[in-house]
């Protein structure tokens, strides 16, 4: 029985590992440092206020569901393993 939750775990593990290496891949890089700081361009336009609703939001937040996912998974994998 164990066997077998074992093995269930461990394909959606690589699922969700592969999951996570296209999604982290296919995201924009965020080049928001200090000059947005200094330029005053930030919190006050439409695109910062609406930035979950955008594609980019919600690759963002796949990506931190599958990244929790993961480290949940791999914790469950090595308490799987040891017993």
């Amino acid at each position: 029985m164990i066997e077998i939750i074992r093995n269930i775990v461990l394909v959606i593990y690589v699922l969700v590992c592969i999951i996570l290496i296209v999604l982290a891949t296919i995201q924009t890089r965020e080049n928001n440092g200090a000059s947005q700081t200094v330029t005053g361009a930030g919190a006050n336009n439409f695109y910062e206020n609406n930035k979950g609703r955008t594609k980019e939001g919600k690759l963002k937040r796949y990506t931190i569901i599958s990244g929790v996912l993961f480290v949940i998974l791999a914790i469950a994998l090595s308490i799987l393993f040891v017993m």
